[in-house]
């Protein structure tokens, strides 16, 4: 996508009337509504699962623990329990607790997990840990396998962002900071989110396969840089990044960032970016001048935003929500389709870059008399579907709805089994869990043959099915 395309889209949302937002317009293609496929969670508010994945989602507890959902049924046993590690987390309005959740590249083969909660003392732990037995059947992790990564201090007990996800391109764990909290990042100038000698305020980007416990990518922007600048910091500029998407098959990444008082936006990062991106915050809520010092607003130097909405109106809209790109194969006209939601209005918008406007899908998705009523987080399967959080009124009443074509159909044919990330098509990252897999290895998917090992008889397969699944 043409950074031009990108650039005119943002242009042209901020310019539409009705408090600067783009308006809604119809986009055709399925009608889709949602299903509910578990109840009785404790404030989700997060679900993912290893690429590949076909039968189960793991959903993040604020309180501490990871759920498992296998073929659509709760597992009464919790996958992990970090309670005792977990601080905060006690209420839906809590940005505390158990906020992150990123299964390793290699999970199938390695087992590795890695988290991202707030400690009893209310700074941001991550961490890494393993599967106990064979990745692909286990739904126990093992608590003493605890690998401590970072520990980032936070001054305020909101605005800990908490995302963390692998880049498909290259493989590196992305961290989401949010500016450390406390209303208009009323921290030491130049603020946390303009602060390039903190980590907070920040997208982090960290290599876990090297290192004791990481190494920084050479590559990271401000990588031994002057000053004593966090090394770890791949963009910045950020107020509360509260839920991002990796594209899978490009690396594009949307970062749902939270607003003071005024605006909620999204912004975006092409796959093939170099990092250093600085979006804006303190100086800039989406498009609005803050007033407040760090950056010179409207610089020229600053990424925008593709898409801002304002605060207020009716239903009253105050949070944004984000947000997941849909990449499955049950309904192929909502490729590459962007999915958030306002936490407050409880209203789901969708929209697609290149595609000038954005899609109400509240009707749809949320329908009268639904229970969707306190959107926590978007998640992706394994295969590419996309499932909503809903973390409910109480302790204990959480549920997860998936999207689904209205009309009940679903266009997945069978995958072909060198389809491993079930994209529908047998390309790069398909090879690349491949290779990652390779020797002995009984029971992964890449094993095609059964034979115990993933070899070249597996890669001759996976070549012969290179392109769509038929």
């Amino acid at each position: 996508m043409d950074l031009r395309l990108i650039r005119t889209y943002a242009i042209v949302c901020s310019l539409a009337a009705l408090a600067l937002e783009c308006s809604a317009v119809h986009a055709g293609g399925t009608l889709l509504t949602t299903v509910r496929i578990a109840t009785g969670l404790q404030r989700p508010v997060g679900l993912t699962a290893p690429v590949g994945d076909a039968e189960r989602v793991f959903v993040i507890e604020k309180r501490g623990r990871i759920r498992v959902i296998q073929n659509s049924v709760l597992l009464p046993t919790p996958f992990m329990d970090i309670d005792a590690l977990v601080g905060g987390g006690n209420s839906n309005n809590d940005e505390r607790g158990l906020l992150g959740l990123a299964f390793h590249p290699d999970y199938f083969n390695n087992g590795f997990f890695y988290v991202n909660h707030t400690n009893n003392s209310s700074d941001t732990a991550i961490a890494r840990y393993t599967v106990l037995g064979d990745p692909a059947t286990s739904n126990v992790a093992d608590l003493g396998s605890r690998v401590s990564l970072l520990i980032i201090d936070q001054p305020e007990g909101n605005h800990n962002g908490g995302w963390i996800a692998f880049s498909p391109n290259d493989g590196y764990l992305y961290i989401a900071m949010g500016d450390g909290g406390g209303a208009n990042d009323q921290h030491p100038f130049p603020g946390n989110g303009q602060n390039l000698n903190n980590c907070l305020g920040a997208m982090l980007r960290i290599d876990v396969d090297n290192g004791d416990p990481y190494d920084i990518p050479p590559d990271n922007p401000f990588a031994d840089g002057p000053g004593g600048a966090c090394d770890e910091i791949w963009a910045y500029g950020l107020r509360n990044p509260w839920r991002n998407s990796f594209d899978p098959e490009n690396g594009n990444l949307y970062i749902a960032d939270v607003g003071q008082s005024a605006r909620e936006e999204v912004n975006f990062q092409r796959g093939d970016s170099t990092g250093g991106e600085n979006y804006g915050w303190r100086c800039m809520e989406g498009n609005l001048c803050t007033g407040l010092s760090g950056c010179t607003c409207n610089d020229p130097s600053l990424t925008r935003p593709i898409h801002q909405y304002s605060h207020g109106g009716s239903p009253f809209r105050c949070s944004i929500t984000g947000g997941e790109l849909y990449r499955g194969c049950a309904i192929p006209d909502l490729q590459g389709t962007y999915f958030f939601a306002d936490f407050c209005s409880e209203q789901i918008w969708s929209l697609r870059i290149g595609v000038l406007g954005v899609e109400d899908r509240t009707a749809e998705l949320a329908p009268s008399g639904s229970s969707i009523d306190s959107i926590s987080s978007f998640g992706r399967d394994g295969l590419g579907e996309i499932y909503i959080c809903d973390q409910g009124s109480s302790s204990a009443n959480g549920e997860i709805f998936k999207i689904v074509a209205a009309d009940g159909s679903n266009a997945c044919v069978a995958p072909c089994p060198a389809d491993l990330d079930g994209n529908g098509t047998v390309g790069a990252f398909d090879l690349a869990l491949l290779l990652g897999a390779w020797g002995p290895n009984p029971g992964h998917p890449a094993d095609f043959d059964g034979d115990g090992n993933v070899n070249a008889f597996d890669l001759a397969q996976l070549l012969g099915d290179w392109g769509p699944c038929k």
